[in-house]
């Protein structure tokens, strides 16, 4: 009787592990069944019911002790989980659920992958759940659900920490959250990663760190980095000028503008950017003067002859822009704004003249 049992135990295990190496085989028909029927138009829910009946296959196979330690029962359940979720990735609940599938399947297969058999089935796997989680992002996005689509984009980038596109996603998802954190540090990545949308991307940067956090101190440290990158962007050094001027700091501003004159004598941006921080602080004055009583002649005949003296330092740098570019906008409107408000008609109607005879925008 003991030879018997034993016989029929030995049998019945042999045949268990056959069985269920079995599913391992149908899983693998399975999946070549419905590579070749994904590819027409085979409508989604049939591509879904084709890929449950896969994932059954390698639920069984994963069951058992001997064909759970196979890398293919792995590789297959992953390849089936992460094309569902690409296909139902509308539906995040179950592409959330196929992800954490297939995401699981892959690391048992690299784990059993000793020889490198399934190596092409590992790296079909993660484009897949690459792209699963890009999808759901761009779903979300286009939804408006732009906190799924943030949590998404930063998802798709743990997975590949190179993909810039996701970054600049994720920022771009952050910015209509107004979460303004979260897009500096997007952004600041995808500036890192040398993206040809650098410069726009630390404008950007620089006009969230100004207005919506009013933080001067970050901005600063933001445009010298930018105009480290690029020097030839004036708009970063009018910006950085700007803000000495409105820190009461001229001085500075100066001394950082006459420097990069040294450097491009030639350029005449510089030389409005010069005029404007004593035009800059004119209009100031000319506010302050608006205040006044009228009856207070003494004080306000002192504030306009020191408004006229700004005025006059600002003159120079603006003609001199003018040498330099006869047709500088910038230093004309602004000698234009001078001109009138001396009374200065002569100047005012060659100047006038000037800016008419421009092309239009």
């Amino acid at each position: 009787m003991k030879r018997v049992f034993l016989g029929i135990f030995l049998a019945s295990a042999v045949s268990t592990a056959f069985a269920q190496k079995s599913e391992v085989s149908e899983a693998k028909k399975a999946w070549g069944i419905f590579q070749l029927t994904s590819q027409g138009a085979t409508p989604l829910a049939k591509k879904l019911e084709s890929i449950k009946a896969g994932i059954g296959h390698t639920d069984k196979a994963i069951a058992d002790e001997k064909s759970k330690i196979m890398p293919e029962a792995w590789t297959y359940r992953g390849l089936f989980a992460s094309s569902a979720a690409i296909l139902d990735s509308v539906n995040l609940a179950n592409a959330d659920a196929n992800l954490k599938i297939a995401q699981d399947a892959l690391a048992e297969a690299k784990k059993l992958d000793t020889k490198g058999a399934e190596k092409e089935n590992i790296t079909l796997i993660e484009t897949n759940i690459a792209n699963a989680v890009r999808n759901g992002g761009v779903n979300a996005y286009n939804k408006k659900d732009y906190k799924t689509a943030y949590a998404k984009f930063v998802q798709a980038t743990v997975i590949n920490p190179a993909d810039t596109a996701m970054y600049l996603n994720a920022g771009i998802a952050a910015r209509n959250l107004e979460d303004y954190p979260g897009t500096i540090q997007q952004f600041k990545k995808v500036i890192s990663l040398n993206s040809p949308q650098s410069k726009d991307l630390y404008a950007e940067l620089i006009d969230i760190t100004l207005r919506k956090q009013k933080d001067t101190t970050a901005a600063l440290e933001i445009l010298k980095e930018a105009s480290a990158k690029f020097p030839e962007n004036a708009e970063f050094t009018k910006t950085e000028t700007q803000i000495y001027i409105d820190k009461g700091d001229a001085a500075k501003s100066e001394q950082m503008l006459t420097a990069l004159t040294a450097k491009e004598p030639t350029n005449p941006s510089y030389q409005v950017l010069l005029g404007n921080i004593y035009f800059s602080q004119a209009l100031k004055m000319q506010a302050e003067r608006n205040k006044i009583d009228a009856k207070k002649v003494k004080e306000y005949t002192a504030v306009t002859t020191k408004m006229n003296g700004l005025l006059d330092k600002s003159l120079p740098y603006y003609k001199k822009a003018l040498e330099i570019d006869s047709k500088n906008q910038g230093a004309l409107e602004t000698l234009k704004t001078i001109y009138a408000f001396r009374n200065d008609t002569k100047n005012y109607d060659d100047i006038k003249k000037r800016l008419d005879a421009l092309p239009k925008q």
